[in-house]
């Protein structure tokens, strides 16, 4: 594995060292699998949804959970509660998994859905007023403050 620098990119930017640990969270992490399959698509300016392929997963099966700027999903395998069934092929997998998402600032996830085998999980990118841009003025206020 070839490591990155990203001590350039800094002289430039204040608060933004957390890029170094994700990407190098991201290169720890790629272990290749996808499983299950996912998409992650932008609706509008501030709405995002995830939508995770849980085909024969109930939402019983499933786990969202937020903690420190991650969203983590897991589906576990179910107990076969059918009797007398004998699969001459069982191509849909139901193995357990475990999918995680960093969030980045003011996203909230607001809900999440089970429909026709898809997990949509709605989020919405919420800014508060201070964090909103803010016109700083230029002129002599500084020299009514100080005296």
């Amino acid at each position: 594995m070839t490591a990155f620098s990203m001590a350039p990119l800094f002289r430039q930017s204040i608060g933004f060292d957390r890029f170094n640990d994700l990407f190098e969270s991201a290169l720890r992490n790629d272990n290749g699998s996808s499983y299950p399959p996912y998409n992650i698509e932008k609706h509008g300016d501030d709405h995002y949804r995830i939508v995770v392929a849980a085909a024969g997963f109930q939402d019983t099966d499933l786990e969202l959970q937020v903690e420190r700027g991650v969203l983590t999903v897991s589906g576990g395998k179910r107990e076969n509660t059918t009797e007398n069934v004998a699969y001459l092929h069982q191509g849909i997998a139901q193995r357990a998994f475990k999918l995680s998402f960093r969030l980045a600032d003011h996203i909230e996830v607001k809900g999440a859905e089970l429909l026709n085998g898809l997990l949509n999980i709605d989020m919405v990118r919420i800014v508060p007023e201070e964090a909103k841009p803010k016109r700083i003025p230029i002129g002599n206020e500084r020299l009514a403050l100080e005296g």
